[in-house]
């Protein structure tokens, strides 16, 4: 598989205009000279891709007898990989930008950089035309000179923003899609104990067994429980210390800490007494389990 660390290469590869900068690119796709098929490349910077009358023959779901395209926002991170098998008929705009990027400006790029490789945002009519003017903004500053980066990175900011907020309405949308999604991360979180651990568990590792990425299935859960990720799962290890601290009268306090992951004992007990307003020795002691 390909990989491309730079934005000028992977334009050449696809067949878009030379970027006028290393660290921030945006314009419009010319479908009649782009590459329509591709093997899995992945890339090591970051895209936001926005298409209309857009159809990919590649994905699973597509179906030839029945072919409905959209109109919807593209993703993608680095460290992923993904093909493609696209119809010319699709017309569109693109905004990439490198890691330095981010890093040099991360007051304006928070949580959404994160959300990784998903399914596609579909748009609907308000929603694009926002997007639209928006990119138009971002265009007008990318080709000017370099004293207006700020303002660029200002609407690339309010562009992320919006996209951010139109994934929460797609959640709402269309819970059934992503109640799958809930029930996997819910029994993950139930057989976390029943295999050997070495930590407590994180919402990194559940997001990695889904395929996720941690922050995209925090918004899901969040969303769709109104209970974060984390909120989860400190239930889950609060009501396994409970089990234990009921159950297992053969371990002492610090041999619980240690069974359910935790690398220091007094953590273990400054954890338990936040949630619980006890320690655990207290807990125990003054026969506080419910029976």
């Amino acid at each position: 598989m390909k990989l491309f660390k730079d934005i000028q290469s992977f334009n050449e590869y696809l067949g878009l205009t030379k970027p006028l900068d290393s660290n921030i690119d945006i314009g419009y796709y010319d479908v009649p000279k782009m590459r329509l098929k591709s093997e899995p490349v992945s890339i090591d910077f970051y895209r936001i891709s926005i298409k209309s009358n857009f159809i990919d023959r590649s994905v699973p779901e597509f179906d030839p007898n029945n072919i409905q395209p959209v109109t919807a926002v593209f993703f993608n991170s680095p460290e992923l990989s993904g093909g493609w098998d696209i119809d010319p008929v699709f017309n569109g705009m693109y905004l990439q930008f490198s890691r330095k990027l981010i890093e040099d400006n991360r007051f304006l790029f928070k949580n959404y950089y994160n959300y990784g490789l998903h399914e596609p945002l579909l748009l609907i009519e308000k929603e694009e035309e926002e997007i639209k003017t928006i990119f138009g903004l971002m265009l007008k500053y990318y080709n000017e000179e370099k004293e207006n980066l700020t303002v660029l990175l200002s609407y690339v900011h309010v562009l992320v923003s919006l996209v951010e907020s139109f994934y929460k309405r797609q959640f709402a949308s269309n819970p059934v899609q992503y109640s799958p999604i809930v029930s996997g991360f819910q029994q993950l979180l139930k057989n976390y104990y029943n295999q050997p651990i070495n930590q407590t568990p994180t919402v990194q590792y559940f997001a990695e067994k889904l395929g996720l990425t941690p922050n995209y299935l925090g918004d899901i859960i969040k969303h769709l429980t109104r209970k974060s990720a984390i909120e989860h799962i400190h239930d889950f290890v609060i009501a396994k210390a409970k089990e234990m601290l009921e159950k297992r009268s053969d371990l002492n306090t610090t041999e619980i800490a240690y069974a359910l992951g935790f690398e220091y004992p007094n953590y273990f007990s400054k954890f338990f007494k936040k949630q619980v307003n006890y320690t655990p020795k207290k807990y125990r002691s003054q026969g506080l389990i419910k029976n």
